[in-house]
């Protein structure tokens, strides 16, 4: 599946899903104009439940029954959602959120070393190994201008939408636990479950505002539950099956430019150097771990007989 070549409907799903993945960042810039960053979490996910929901029963699709099951998509929801989008919000209150869509792009690289260490059959290879550590050096080179100011609201910032991409590298390793249900189950399943969790949590830690927020608060958190999240997944599952997870990671190249164009255009987010260093040399680091992917994707599967 990995060596699936990308014709020209595959290309537009994969712009398509870099646009509303890499407008999240965006959206979550003007919700915070009139919400906190958990009230905005609270409804991206249950936005996106309910825009899942509707399409399962588009589909005749149900939910699964299993205690099992939940328990895991309660933790998957955690670690997929809850967390990482929480993070993300409340790191974007301090920095912009081109910078943030940078640091997000580290989540493969992260994903490499939970899974190297967490699992048996994902080692690191060299090539690999090449990927993550540019990639650091990309992370380095983004902090390096705010360590000398010390443990401040930027830095943390920062760290924090660095943790959201953790999260993400351990909700990958977690996810093969719901292997055996359809895609599209699994992620409503996670949002409900997010749901259940952030919304009782917002309101308790933020109360709702006392005045309707505005036309276009209003409207970026319908574009970052219905687009965002529901439309995202259901683009990202659609690739997946046409054109394979090598390619799907191309992904990951365009979301950063994505935001970083929007931040700049709409939002009139300054574009520092150290940004654009720091962003060449995590996208170093995922070409090579993307090359790894396809050099893994192009060696014959050899049946039991045909091995030595």
């Amino acid at each position: 599946m990995g060596g699936q070549r990308m014709g020209l409907t595959e290309w537009a799903l994969l712009l398509a899903l870099s646009l509303v993945w890499g407008g999240s960042f965006f959206f979550v810039e003007i919700g915070l104009e009139g919400l906190g960053p958990y009230s905005i979490v609270a409804v991206r996910v249950g936005l996106g439940a309910l825009g899942l929901l509707f399409f399962l029963r588009l589909r005749g699709l149900a939910l699964p029954e299993s205690r099992a099951d939940w328990r895991a998509l309660l933790v998957m929801g955690l670690l997929n959602n809850a967390i990482p989008f929480s993070l993300i919000a409340w790191g974007q209150v301090r920095i912009d959120s081109g910078l943030a869509s940078i640091f997000n792009a580290t989540t493969p690289l992260f994903t490499l070393v939970v899974a190297h260490l967490c699992t048996r059959d994902e080692r690191l290879t060299p090539l690999k190994s090449l990927g993550v550590l540019l990639g650091l050096l990309g992370v380095a080179v983004l902090i390096g201008p705010d360590l000398g100011e010390g443990a401040g609201g930027s830095l943390w910032g920062q760290v924090a939408v660095l943790g959201a991409a953790c999260s993400y590298a351990f909700a990958s390793v977690w996810g093969r636990r719901l292997r055996h249900l359809s895609p599209a189950v699994a992620a409503t399943g996670m949002l409900l479950c997010s749901s259940a969790v952030m919304v009782p949590f917002a309101l308790l830690v933020e109360p709702p505002p006392a005045v309707l927020p505005s036309p276009s608060v209003l409207a970026a958190l319908v574009g970052l539950g219905l687009l965002s999240t529901s439309l995202a997944y259901l683009l990202y599952f659609e690739i997946l099956a046409r054109a394979g997870a090598v390619n799907l990671m191309l992904v990951t190249f365009l979301i950063p430019l994505s935001a970083l164009a929007l931040g700049v255009l709409f939002l009139h987010e300054p574009l520092e150097m150290s940004a654009l260093l720091g962003l060449a040399l995590i996208f170093a680091g995922l070409a090579a771990v993307q090359a790894q992917g396809r050099v893994s994707a192009a060696k014959p599967h050899r049946t039991p007989r045909e091995k030595r």
